[in-house]
């Protein structure tokens, strides 16, 4: 046993500052130099990270303190990225609960600390952001300790030590007084080697090694990441692998790493109870078990909640196709999809080999835009189509995802709020109001909550919150929920569209596209204010006479389009439509381009467009 080593997982909703803590905790330690400029969120590598300010993949950072070596795991705190705080469960063997004074507990504060508990994972508490305008620490860790009870904490569980803190500000202390917050992370350091236990390991036990997350290395290739469970490693070792399913693979480890501050460092030896990366087997798999040929004892398999959503992905075949990006074929898309799926188990992707297409699934509308986004940074032209739900059949009934959701929204809103979630099927679990705001708590359908965000951000003209995390899985309601209700324009031509033909088409709905845009045969251009689909010609032309006409045409005046980020517009297709990504420019479309193909296609298929 290495009483030397503590390893602790930072744990939390999302926004409520892990990964700030994590930056301070490298600042204050001198694992940094005071001097030393470092990037604000150091440990996501991630531009999606920084620029969302989410977390979106497990880190391991190691930090040395008074002769102690503390391997601290930063989580997502958005439960998109949930299956990442899953797998470190049995990396650690204590956490860190970070909670914001002025929130209090939310969704996912539930959901990380039900883990906790249920591995009996000692638990430290820091109240975060103690300075916060309008913070109430007090309130904030009496509503965690009701949550602990809430969730069947037992006596010990319950005797959690408490610390305040400003992460930003690099500020703690042991009471929730300002005025006792000092600089420094000392209370946090003192109180994780007091409060977390050693890990349980025999160094002199034969090897258990159980990768519980994975990383990828085009020239290493997949790295398997995890804690010693018993024994020790080196480089060089000739090792058997137990697979899931009881199969064995022998091979030799060829690369060792370990963890300090913001580096991963090879080296040649690694203890029982300390985290490090293991290469070797290119596809090593979380959850098996690496240990000698002369002794092979797997150790318990690790449960990863399953996905829950799905999009089609395909390279891009509109007449734009080539225009903005570099990768453009389906070899190209399939190679990325296979680098993701190596490190990051919850996407996987399924190849349909009639139309070279891709179902990708994952946690949720965030794990997928994120990873669509990705590829169209990266210089990829690819078509996705609309989420949708993965179910499953249980004692032969088919079963769809259900989840909890938290809305927080003015009082003055909460009527039209409960009127939007009620038409999606969500059953009504509790109803608060406080100090002008309602908190409104649900189990929904995961399909209501599908191009749910975008009309619920409208409605609560951007002051609600919302936050949802898996639940179960029940039977299916026989019931459309989370459709758009109302149709498209679409373009019946190619070309760049016209102030003339905009203006004439401008009291048919809402346009998403203003004069001087390349459009094409398909491309949806607007909302019909009705349920239909309208085709239009937004690229022709008046007819000009005289001078006059040309004068006259000059001075059309026209509505502003309506703008809408990637993410709406992700949201906002249906199913019998696409969105076309590029690195420059992403277009709705139908999936039928040609109008009169199109038509046909609908006469002889109304059940698809809710017509039947």
């Amino acid at each position: 046993m290495n009483d030397k080593i503590r390893n602790v997982a930072i744990i939390a909703h999302v926004d409520h500052g892990k990964t700030t803590l994590v930056d301070a905790l490298l600042k204050t330690s001198g694992t940094f130099r005071e001097n030393e400029k470092v990037r604000v969120r150091a440990r996501d590598n991630n531009p999606i990270e920084h620029e969302r300010g989410i977390t979106i993949l497990a880190k391991t950072t190691g930090i040395n303190y008074n002769g102690y070596k503390i391997n601290i795991v930063d989580t997502p705190g958005h439960a998109d990225f949930s299956g990442e705080v899953e797998r470190i469960r049995n990396r650690v063997d204590g956490v860190c609960l970070l909670v914001d004074a002025f929130d209090g507990p939310r969704p996912q504060t539930r959901f990380v600390l039900k883990q906790a508990i249920s591995y009996h994972l000692k638990t430290v508490v820091i109240i975060n952001k103690v300075d916060r305008p309008g913070a109430n620490p007090e309130k904030a860790l009496d509503d965690v300790l009701n949550l602990f009870m809430e969730l069947g904490a037992d006596d010990t569980q319950l005797d959690f030590p408490v610390i305040y803190t400003s992460a930003l500000n690099r500020t703690s202390s042991y009471t929730p007084d300002l005025e006792s917050q000092k600089y420094g992370r000392n209370p946090v350091f003192d109180t994780i080697i007091k409060t977390i236990p050693a890990p349980k390991a025999d160094g002199n036990a034969p090897l258990q090694f159980q990768p519980s997350l994975l990383d990828y290395n085009r020239y290493v290739g997949r790295i398997g990441i995890g804690r010693i469970d018993r024994g020790q490693i080196n480089l060089g070792d000739s090792v058997t692998c137990i697979r899931l399913d009881k199969t064995t693979t022998n091979f030799k480890v060829t690369k060792l790493f370990t963890y300090h501050g913001l580096d991963r460092t090879e080296v040649d030896h690694v203890d029982s109870g300390d985290i490090c990366g293991v290469a070797g087997l290119p596809d090593i798999m979380v959850g098996e078990t690496i240990c000698p040929p002369d002794h092979l004892e797997a150790l318990p398999p690790l449960r990863i909640d399953e996905p829950t959503r799905r999009r089609t992905f395909a390279a891009n075949d509109s007449p734009f196709a080539g225009h903005d990006g570099t990768l453009l074929t389906a070899q190209k898309i399939q190679d990325r999809l296979y680098e993701e799926s190596q490190k990051d188990v919850s996407r996987r992707f399924e190849i349909n080999h009639t139309d070279q297409s891709f179902q990708v699934v994952g946690r949720g509308e965030l794990h997928l835009s994120v990873l669509i986004e990705t590829r169209r940074r990266e210089g990829f032209e690819l078509q996705v189509s609309k989420p949708q739900v993965i179910t499953k059949v249980i004692d032969g009934v088919e079963c769809e995802p259900f989840e909890d959701l938290q809305i927080d929204v003015p009082d003055e809103y909460a009527g039209n709020v409960r009127q939007l979630v009620g038409s999606r099927c969500a059953e009504t679990i509790s109803r608060n109001e406080e100090n002008g705001q309602t908190r409104l708590v649900y189990v929904i359908p995961s399909r209501g909550l599908i191009s749910f965000r975008n009309t619920f951000r409208t409605l609560t003209k951007g002051y609600g919150i919302i936050n949802h995390s898996f639940k179960e899985y029940r039977p299916k309601i026989n019931k459309a929920i989370g459709t758009r209700n109302l149709g498209v324009l679409v373009a019946t031509d190619q070309g760049k569209s016209t102030a003339y033909a905009i203006k004439s088409a401008e009291d048919r709905g809402t346009r998403f596209i203003g004069p001087g845009v390349d459009v094409y045969e398909g491309r949806i251009v607007g909302e019909n204010k009705y349920p239909m689909d309208l085709a239009v010609n937004v690229v022709k032309t008046k007819s000009l006479n005289n001078e006059r006409n040309s004068n006259k045409d000059v001075t059309i005046v026209l509505k502003s389009p309506r703008r809408r980020s990637r993410e709406d517009c992700l949201d906002y297709i249906n199913t019998d439509e696409l969105c076309e990504i590029t690195p420059k420019a992403i277009r709705r479309r139908k999936k039928i381009l040609n109008t009169a193909e199109r038509k046909k296609y609908e006469a002889h298929h109304p059940e698809l467009y809710g017509r039947n």
